[in-house]
């Protein structure tokens, strides 16, 4: 198939967008997942972060950033003072793509570019509805597929560029499931709180101006 244009109702809000999602068949990750997880958050969030797929946990359990990486995003999310609660949380595919190994155990599979694309129809309806200011991409794949695929994290992490095609600025950094495969986790989260601080700061004064 094409990708998902077809099933993304047109000028849906949240509510319809997250019940037509499950039906999506723009791309073959739902043949094996377990539901589609849509994202999460306020209509009026004036941040939208995304991050790569639905792990594990998330699958299961139908809501994004549920899981270990979840827990560690709450935690730098504090730390650089940004509420969750005020931030609209989602990904760049709407299916967790695995393997399976030793009988249940699922291991996270790297999502391609051509079924990022094909999913990128729900993040653009996402974005058309919460219309942020900021947008926070976690991960390589999140930040090359809002800023091109010549975007490299390790060069550009934690600053501040304008989104192309849209009215708002963007801040890229690491995926937080980075911190645990590290093996200095707490240097690793310390530079992934800096990068959230920056946008942090970018967000106070987008809502001071």
């Amino acid at each position: 198939m094409s990708g998902a244009e077809e099933f993304v109702p047109p000028q849906a809000r949240l509510p319809g967008l997250r019940k037509a999602v499950q039906d999506c068949r723009g791309c073959g990750l739902y043949r094996d997942a377990t539901q589609a997880v849509f994202g999460a958050g306020p209509e009026t969030a004036w941040v939208v972060m995304i991050g790569e797929q639905p792990g594990d946990q998330e699958d299961r359990k139908g809501e994004p950033f549920v899981g270990p990486a979840g827990r560690m995003l709450d935690r730098a999310l504090a730390e650089a003072g940004i509420r969750r609660s005020e931030v609209y949380l989602t990904n760049t595919t709407k299916h967790f793509k695995f393997e399976r190994v030793s009988g249940k155990r699922r291991i996270h599979q790297k999502p391609s570019r051509t079924e990022v694309n094909a999913c990128r129809p729900w993040l653009d309806a996402e974005l058309r509805v919460v219309k942020p200011h900021l947008v926070i991409c976690l991960g390589a794949t999140a930040a090359q597929g809002m800023l091109g695929t010549s975007f490299r994290i390790t060069k550009e992490r934690g600053t501040v560029l304008d989104l192309p095609d849209h009215e708002a600025q963007v801040v890229a950094t690491i995926h937080p499931s980075a911190i645990l495969r590290s093996d200095d986790r707490e240097a690793v989260y310390q530079g992934f709180v800096a990068d959230l601080q920056v946008a942090a700061q970018a967000l106070r004064s987008l809502q001071a101006g």
